[in-house]
This record gives C-alpha cells, sequence and structure tokens, in this order.
C-alpha cells in the first residue's frame, strides 16, 4: 500500500523535514474523520503542479463520498478550486463545491498544513452536497455601514446592484457585510455555497492583498481562477476604521483575446517567414538559370524578374518582426533603397534620398508598393545616369486623408515618354499595379532634367490598420 512518505518521495520535492511534517498529520486523520463525519485528506503539490493526494481517511460509521481510494491521484484546479486557493494564498478556504475523482459533487474545506513559512501541503474536509449545515448567515441590513463607510444617502446603496463589476463591503472587522448581485454569482460559479455574507473575508479573499488605510487608497491585482481572469481592487472607505470595498472586474474575454492576438501574430510571422524563405528559394534559382543563359536579354530578363521578387521577400521579411499584418512604409521603400545601393555599378556615386511621411500599410498593399518603387528605380539605375559618374534619386512620401502618394524622382539624362509607354515591360507593370492593386493613378514626367513618377493609393485601405497601431 502507497504511503504518505513513497507518494511525496516519487512525486513531490518536498524535504525531509517537509515528508516528516506530513507523516505526522496523517496520524490524526482518522479522529478527524470519525470525529467530523466527514472525508479527510491530505494534499501535497506534485513536481507536474497539481495536487496530490498522499493521505486519506473516511469516517467509521458514517457515509463517505468515495467508494474507492483516492491516494496518488491527482485534484484538477477546476474541480477542487479551494485546494488551489489555500496552496495558492496560504490561508483556509471554507465550504467550496467541488467535484471528486469520482465524479460527486461535495462540500470542501481547506487549511494549510506549514513547514516554517511555507506551505508544504494542504488538510482538507469533505462532505456531500446537502449534508453540510450551518452555513446559514444572518440577514444582513444595510444600516450603519453602507451609507455610512460609503454612501451618504442611505437609498443609492440600489445602484450596486447594476453595476457589471462584483462590489462587496467589509467592515471594521474583516466581516462581509454586503455583495452586490454580480458578486454573489461570481463566487457561485468559483464553487462557494454558502452566501459569503457574515464570513471573515480572510476565508473568501481571492488574491492575497492588503489594503492601504489612508483615504482613496487603491490596491489592484488581476488573478486567474478556474479559467478566469479577474481583475480585483481594494479600496479604503477613508474613515480610518479598517472598513473597505471589493470591487471584482471579469476580464476573462480581454485576456483571451490577448491570448488569441499573440497566438495569430506568432501565426503571421510564421507564415511571412515562410513566404520569404520560398521566394528567395526562387530568386536563387532564376539567378543561376541567368548565369548559365549564355542570351544577355535572357539574363536581363531573368535578373529583373529576380530584383521583382527579391523586392517582395524583403518585405516579407519585415513583416514577419513585426509579427502583425502591416509595417511601416519607410521600412519597406528603405529596404528597397538599401537593395538598390548593393546592386549599383560601384563606378557610380549615387545618392538615394527618401523623405515625407510615415504611417502603417498592410502587408497586400506593402508588397505591391515595393513591387512598383523596385521597378521604377531598377529603370532609372539603369538607363538615367549613362556615362555619368554621380546621379541621385528622391523618394518622397506623403499621406493623405482619402489618398496617399509617393513620387520617385531622378536627375537623369530623362527619356521620351511616349516611345517607352509602347515598348516598356516595367512601366507595364508599374500601371497595372497601381491600377489594380492600389486603385490610385500614375503620373509620368520625364525631360532633360530627369523623371519624376508618381503614383497614389487609397488611403482608405490602410486606415483601419493605422487605428489599431495607434
Amino acid at each position: 500500500m502507497e504511503t504518505a512518505r513513497s507518494l511525496c518521495q516519487l512525486h513531490t520535492d518536498l524535504t525531509e523535514q517537509e515528508i516528516l511534517t506530513i507523516e505526522a498529520m496523517t496520524a490524526i486523520l482518522q479522529p478527524i474523520a470519525n470525529m467530523e463525519d466527514a472525508d479527510i485528506f491530505i494534499d501535497c503539490i506534485s513536481r507536474s503542479g497539481d495536487a496530490l493526494v498522499v493521505a486519506e481517511a473516511k469516517p467509521l460509521g458514517s457515509f463517505s463520498s468515495y467508494e474507492n481510494s483516492v491516494l496518488g491521484m491527482s485534484a484538477r484546479e477546476d474541480n477542487e478550486p479551494a485546494v488551489a486557493r489555500t496552496f495558492r494564498l496560504g490561508i483556509p478556504t471554507k465550504h467550496m463545491k467541488a467535484m471528486t475523482q469520482e465524479g460527486r459533487c461535495v462540500i470542501q474545506s481547506v487549511e494549510p498544513i506549514f513547514n516554517d513559512s511555507k506551505v508544504i501541503g494542504v488538510l482538507i474536509r469533505e462532505q456531500a452536497m446537502g449534508e453540510l449545515k450551518g452555513l446559514e448567515t444572518e440577514p444582513f441590513t444595510m444600516d450603519g455601514l453602507y451609507p455610512d463607510v460609503f454612501i451618504e444617502d442611505d437609498k443609492q446603496w440600489w445602484l450596486a446592484e447594476y453595476l457589471e463589476e462584483g462590489l462587496i463591503l467589509v467592515d471594521r472587522n474583516g466581516i462581509v457585510r454586503f455583495c452586490n448581485k454580480c458578486a454573489s454569482t461570481l463566487y457561485k460559479e468559483l464553487g462557494y455555497v454558502g452566501d459569503i455574507v457574515g464570513q471573515s473575508y480572510k476565508n473568501v479573499r481571492l488574491v492575497s492583498m492588503d489594503c492601504g488605510h489612508l483615504p482613496g487608497t487603491l490596491a489592484n491585482k488581476e488573478t486567474e481562477l478556474a479559467n478566469h481572469f479577474f481583475n480585483i481592487r481594494h479600496v479604503s472607505s477613508g474613515k480610518g476604521d479598517d472598513s473597505f470595498a471589493v470591487i471584482i472586474r471579469d476580464i476573462t474575454r480581454e485576456r483571451k483575446q490577448e491570448q488569441e492576438l499573440i497566438l495569430k501574430s506568432v501565426a503571421i510571422k510564421e507564415i511571412h517567414h515562410r513566404v520569404k524563405n520560398n521566394l528567395q528559394t526562387i530568386a536563387s534559382l532564376l539567378r543561376l538559370q541567368s548565369r548559365r543563359s549564355e542570351n544577355e536579354e535572357t539574363r536581363e530578363n531573368l535578373e529583373k524578374s529576380m530584383y521583382r521578387i527579391l523586392s517582395i521577400a524583403r518585405t516579407h521579411e519585415l513583416l514577419a518582426k513585426n509579427g502583425i499584418d502591416q509595417v511601416k512604409v519607410m521600412a519597406v521603400i528603405s529596404n528597397i533603397r538599401d537593395n538598390l545601393m548593393r546592386i549599383c555599378d560601384p563606378s557610380l556615386e549615387l545618392q538615394v534620398d527618401l523623405e515625407g511621411d510615415d504611417f502603417y500599410i498592410s502587408s497586400d498593399i506593402a508588397t505591391t508598393i515595393a513591387l512598383v518603387i523596385n521597378e521604377i528605380a531598377q529603370n532609372s539605375l539603369k538607363y538615367a545616369f549613362v556615362d555619368r559618374e554621380r546621379g541621385s534619386i528622391s523618394i518622397e512620401i506623403t499621406q493623405g486623408r482619402l489618398y496617399s502618394s509617393i513620387e520617385v524622382a531622378d536627375d537623369g539624362c530623362g527619356f521620351d515618354i511616349e516611345k517607352v509607354k509602347k515598348e516598356s515591360l516595367g512601366l507595364s507593370i508599374v500601371k497595372s499595379l497601381v491600377r489594380d492593386k492600389l486603385h490610385g493613378t500614375l503620373k509620368l514626367e520625364s525631360d532633360d532634367r530627369g523623371t519624376r513618377i508618381a503614383f497614389e493609393f487609397s488611403t482608405q485601405m490602410h486606415d483601419v490598420q493605422n487605428n489599431c497601431a495607434v
């Protein structure tokens, strides 16, 4: 038969001295069970973090809620919240509903077992539902407390019943004197069977927290209980008599939404990372193919395609770092500028200036803008500075209410616009992207002082992202 010592040695991190303390407690379990007509247990925390039953005693000659032994079994927090509360806070927990390992509903009261100041286990008293008596409390009246401490007009106390937060009032002696419907419902959902009014707040508090005694002192803490998240505030009455209020707000929805956002952020990072890797693989294949080709025009077209793909890949790299499906427009264009400087002919002293407004854009818009800027800049690099030692390209971003715009200008030799419109594949790509993807317009000017290409894109397409970011 398993003993408390063997279970503690096998499944817990308790020291020898702590195990001796647990063993000493096991010697009195049976007399307690007989005297209380209740099932008595000792639980310790296992290495997995769950409560573990290390000792048990059933009442002799009285009803037990258990048909079989539960020695060595775990007690889940959602089934036995009183046990979890006492382990967490190191204080007693009275009359909370629980579910046994055999699926029966019982009422638990739990006391901590200390070794010095450390909680090493808990002593549990259980009775079947309906067997427990004496939970009734004296009727509560508002006279002398609620108006005295918090509200001057005693006709206003009804307002507390319409609060979406739980409200508990505790008197100078630490006794709960009032709780609104929201607080009462919350405690019942957590497993408290009796009315908490009339009980010591120390025995029903959900967090270990001291309330200050200065007027308006506020102590605030978040906790997780039974898969629910709560924000609990303790507010001193300011009367100097140790009375205070407890305000409990259920923030489960907010915290679960935050967790979902984190998971989505991780998924978005992974997706963009994989897309980037796949695009870089394609670009590498194009580079390999261009090197093997003996046809100059084929090599040139393959390299152009490679640079287009790399511009998209670098945008996905930015998105992967952010972990959200949006990115700053400056960061996208900075990547294109850096890539342009890397592939520039070493004999050309190139200056690329980037200025203007910075704002968030979605991933779809980001990849399209990257393609457009890359196409325009590559064209300038190839044709604008022929037989020149120096050249400059400027990129200016302007954010508007309905449409934002980007202008790319160089100080090169210029070109015949009408001729290029008919023959340039790159310009056709740019026009198509601006029209179909960005839902904007393209403006092209060129003369002997250089070329200026400006395009607009709908600001409404990224307004939602910007609002979320701010």
